[in-house]
């Protein structure tokens, strides 16, 4: 695992006009913590940003000197603040542990290869990121690797087909699914809608003879017509 030295001062700057202050002349806030008690620290901003962004700062085992007793705390990082505008570092808490006594801790497990299954054209689907461990703070992996080729479509793989080198525990449950190749969606084809069956032509031309025959039948014949009219 990644060991770094880190150089820290107790400080007397408190609040957050302290915290400013700090950071305009390049050091960052800090808290150690250890056996229930709590130590205000500063660092230097550039060490704690460089040791974040090499992306194993939050396993990495530190070695924190503080100039005033010239002694080194070993710990690990608990906690850290970022701003949410600019994506910087404003505040660190780190514990202090003993490098002879195991701790639990998660650590990232890494996919190695592609499962024979997504050749197939199944789907990748990873429930878990990382998981719980148990070990000495000198044991602690960058990652847990494991190779995912064999699995096909259907198969899952658990936490208990994770290997680890001795010494180290996993404590995450045994039975849980760390990730599974599912077989790929098929999308249902719609059936088309019936056509709409319009009323047969003859039907209509039937109705019109009704009404023209029924037109025809009121009409006067044309010599009682004309006697009517002889008569007016």
């Amino acid at each position: 695992m990644q060991k770094v030295v880190l150089k820290a001062e107790k400080r007397a700057e408190i609040g957050k006009g302290g915290a400013r202050s700090l950071r305009r002349h390049g050091m960052m806030p800090a808290v150690l913590y250890a056996a229930g008690t709590s130590t205000p620290i500063k660092v230097l901003s550039k060490e704690v940003t460089k040791l974040m962004a090499s992306g194993g700062g939050e396993h990495a085992l530190i070695a924190i000197e503080l100039s005033e007793d010239k002694k080194d705390h070993w710990a690990l990082i608990k906690d850290y603040q970022l701003d949410p505008i600019r994506n910087e570092l404003l505040h660190v808490d780190f514990i202090e542990i003993s490098l002879e006594k195991k701790i639990k801790i998660t650590t990232p497990i890494i996919i190695t290869k592609e499962p024979m299954g997504i050749k197939k054209g199944g789907i990748l689907q990873q429930l878990m990121r990382d998981i719980e461990i148990e070990c000495l703070p000198t044991q602690i992996p960058e990652g847990i690797e494991v190779d995912v080729s064999p699995l096909d479509i259907g198969h899952s793989l658990h936490v208990s087909d994770l290997t680890v080198k001795e010494g180290i525990k996993i404590i995450s449950d045994p039975k849980k699914v760390i990730l599974t190749v599912t077989a790929p969606v098929v999308e249902e084809v719609a059936a088309p809608a019936e056509a709409v069956v319009a009323e047969p032509e003859v039907v209509k031309k039937g109705k019109v003879k009704e009404e023209e025959a029924a037109g025809e039948e009121k009409e006067e014949p044309k010599g009682q017509k004309e006697q009517k009219e002889k008569k007016e």
